[in-house]
């Protein structure tokens, strides 16, 4: 009797999962209505309701076997050849109980074994007699026997079928091993449809049910291990995704170079090379987590940083690597540990640390199909603290670049208290600050916040800063200078843009913001224009107070190329100007309660003080600058008016020298001033337009300025011998420290200096 052509497949629940034509003739049911449905429901009629239905009557004899592919089980239905149905179907069941990879088991009633095949470890071959009458849950070592024959007997009452029910079994010939079967319970009925009993398919699927835990231990390491970039924390996270889920005791040892962010060694590791110990999890630590010690030598530990190899070690009291390390053997004997893999944390054959796998008291010992799955946890972990490696050593580059630019000692203008609050961020930032001191008792703050973290941030702040001091050297103003500094930081985006597209900066856009106050010791006030960053907070003498409504402008870099608005403002000596990045000064109150209730503190002592409200908000870089104007007296200014007549510099130069004279002016101090006043007042009456004025500002230095309402712009000549005139900023230029020329809405100022020395 030969077998014929497939009618149909089903799987193990019943579904139907192939329908040949010959089984659409002999049915009535096209594919589309019989795949995807249980056997059941189609030859019950539909409804949702199962039955016998009625077989048609030109089939003949079928044959049915199952297919086993993996943990998968389906039943191929094929038709037969020939009369011998009875016979046919006798082989067919000594084939499936007596050769079946899957056991086979029938059940009574009373879920009693009456017959089994070979599939499962409890039933060996030629025993198929032997478990006969025995109870089923029993006869497979079921660790919760109970349940199981709760859902058998539900079966029974039902018929409705429990299918690939995963199950554990007590470990099985000493193996100390548990076997894991997955169960499927169908109801066995007679023609009649009288129930005899159930069919049991019983599959060990241990080796599977292993891998597959192994495969959800990978993915929770891989999914949860590299959140953070700090090398400690990625230590915690790989201790905190394998206990308990893999083992009970977990040990990462890092090489102290790596936690700073140092190249690591390649391998074989010295000996004397330290290691920190970056994490645990268990019961007893031999040492604190954060010692770092070397490794002694001839222990499992050294032996992995030699060939970065992983090693399954039978933990005993008489192991001889034991007393090469006192503490390491009092924890492991406190612990109860009995067995070990020790797995080395390495990327591009360099060491980075090792990492000890311990199972103590009533773990089952690894084997070696553990070793594998160590290596890929450990694996990855290693690429995660690598790359936290590499973001500290860029971080602490970036820190250095910065330290270097920024400015080492805040100078200290005779006409400004300033006083910075930097506090760092994770990974740093491009928050930045300048204190430019101008002729004439003016002052510039600048506080600026580059978008970004890493050295290209630290760059880009320190071109910023270098042109903004050159910048103010013109003696711009603010809103002018904030628009020479944004055409800049447009200029290094476009070149960033520029750049191959395989390079990093390429994809990182460039933005910056900034603040610029202008202070005026002499007039007392203060210009303040803004790109970006949040409005300043101003504390006036006598406890007055309020943010300083400024019109925002566009950020430094940006596509708006909206002008930048100059607001002045008031600042009587004695009041304090904050201004901050992060919208500190808007987003948290208490910094304003502190700078209202403590402008009259030292600078020094105020900042202490909010830093103190700021300790739980390290998230990002945080920079405040706190400035306290004081602003020159009455007497340290000289303003004189000029007249329109060259007649009357001789009357401005006896006002200068006896003004000189009350400052107690030495002669040769006092004599090249006099040459100053003189060309510069005629240089003003001859090529300017009134009004005039003539003003002297003695402070550290003595600044003449003389301010005409002009549109010629001042050159400086080099006037040949036998020229009657021309001289005269050459002169000025030759006798000064230092001169220059300031515009205005309406007219310019030229202003010379002079350092007086500690001997005026």
């Amino acid at each position: 009797m030969s077998s014929g052509a497939v009618l149909l497949r089903i799987a193990d629940d019943g579904v139907i999962v192939e329908w040949s034509e010959r089984a659409a003739d002999l049915f009535g049911r096209s594919r589309e209505e019989a795949e995807g449905r249980t056997v059941a429901k189609l030859m019950g009629g539909g409804g949702g309701t199962t039955g016998r239905g009625t077989l048609p009557a030109a089939l003949g004899a079928v044959s049915v076997r199952p297919v086993v592919s993996g943990a998968s089980l389906t039943w191929e239905v094929r038709e037969e050849q020939g009369d011998d149905t009875t016979a046919r179907g006798l082989a067919i069941l000594r084939t499936l109980f007596g050769h079946s990879p899957i056991g086979l088991h029938v059940l009574d009633g009373d879920l009693r074994v009456v017959r089994s095949g070979n599939g499962t470890r409890a039933a060996p071959p030629g025993a198929e007699g032997a478990l006969a009458g025995q109870d089923f849950a029993e006869v497979l070592g079921l660790e919760n026997p109970e349940e199981e024959r709760t859902v058998a007997r539900r079966v029974l009452m039902t018929g409705e079928p429990a299918l690939q029910r995963v199950v554990r079994a007590a470990p099985k010939n000493g193996t100390g091993r548990h076997v894991d079967y997955s169960l499927s319970y169908m109801r066995l009925e007679g023609v009649d449809g009288e129930v005899l009993g159930l069919v049991a398919w019983v599959l060990d699927v241990t080796e599977h049910e292993r891998a597959l835990q192994r495969l959800k231990l990978l993915e929770k390491v891989r999914s949860s291990v590299g959140d953070r970039l700090e090398v400690v924390a990625v230590c915690q996270e790989l201790v905190d995704a394998v206990v308990p889920a893999f083992t009970g005791i977990v040990v990462v040892e890092v090489i102290e170079d790596v936690i700073r962010g140092e190249e690591p060694p390649l391998a074989p590791v010295d000996q004397d090379v330290p290691l920190r110990r970056a994490a645990f999890r268990g019961l007893i630590s031999a040492h604190p987590v954060g010692d770092v010690r070397r490794l002694p030598d001839g222990t499992p530990f050294s032996r992995v940083l030699n060939d970065l190899r992983p090693r399954l070690v039978t933990v005993t009291k008489d192991s001889p690597w034991l007393s090469a390390d006192r503490a390491r053997a009092d924890a492991i004997a406190l612990s109860d540990a009995h067995s070990l893999i020790v797995a080395p944390l390495t990327v591009r054959g360099e060491a980075l640390g090792v990492v000890s796998f311990y199972r103590h008291r009533d773990e089952k010992p690894f084997d070696e199909g553990d070793i594998p799955l160590t290596s890929d946890i450990c694996a990855h972990a290693a690429l995660c603290i690598d790359n936290a490696r590499r973001f500290t050593r860029e971080r602490t580059i970036a820190a250095s670049i910065k330290r270097r630019l920024l400015p080492q000692r805040t100078s200290a203008p005779s006409t400004m208290d300033v006083t910075p609050l930097h506090i760092p961020g994770v990974g740093g930032g491009g928050a930045w600050f300048d204190v430019i001191e101008l002729a004439g008792g003016r002052t510039v703050l600048v506080l600026g916040d580059v978008v970004g973290r890493g050295v290209a941030t630290a760059t880009t702040m320190g071109q910023l800063r270098t042109v903004i001091h050159a910048l103010a050297a013109l003696d711009l103003e603010p809103n002018e200078l904030m628009a020479r500094l944004s055409d800049t930081a447009a200029q290094l985006a476009s070149e960033r843009a520029a750049l191959p597209a395989g390079d990093p900066l390429h994809r990182e856009p460039l933005t910056a913001c900034c603040l610029i106050a202008l202070y005026d010791s002499v007039d007392h006030t203060c210009t303040l224009v803004r790109a970006g960053l949040s409005e300043p907070y101003l504390v006036r003498p006598g406890g007055d107070a309020e943010t300083v409504p400024t019109p925002a402008g566009p950020v430094l870099a940006g596509t708006d190329r909206a002008p930048f608005p100059a607001t002045e403002i008031p600042m009587p000596s004695g009041s304090l100007l904050a201004v901050g990045n992060e919208n500190l000064l808007q987003r948290e109150p208490r910094l304003r309660t502190v700078l209202r209730e403590g402008a009259e503190l030292p600078l020094d002592e105020l900042c202490d003080t909010l830093a103190y409200v700021l300790r739980d908000h390290h998230e990002a870089e945080k920079l405040l600058l706190l400035a306290r104007a004081k602003g020159l007296p009455d007497d340290q200014v000289l303003t004189v008016p000029l007249a329109e007549d060259l007649a009357t510099v001789p009357e401005v130069r006896a006002a200068v020298l006896a003004q000189l004279d009350a400052w107690d002016i030495g002669a040769e101090n006092a004599f090249t001033t006099e040459l100053i006043v003189s060309e510069l007042v005629a240089n003003a009456l001859r090529y300017g337009a009134p009004p005039y004025r003539l003003r002297l500002i003695l402070d550290e230095r003595l600044t003449c300025e003389v301010r005409d309402a002009g549109d010629s712009v001042p050159h400086l000549k080099h006037a040949r011998t036998i020229d009657e005139g021309g001289r005269g900023l050459f002169i000025v230029a030759t006798v000064a420290d230092g001169w220059g020329i300031r515009y205005h809405a309406q007219g310019k100022t030229v202003w010379a200096q002079q350092c007086l020395g500690t001997a005026r």
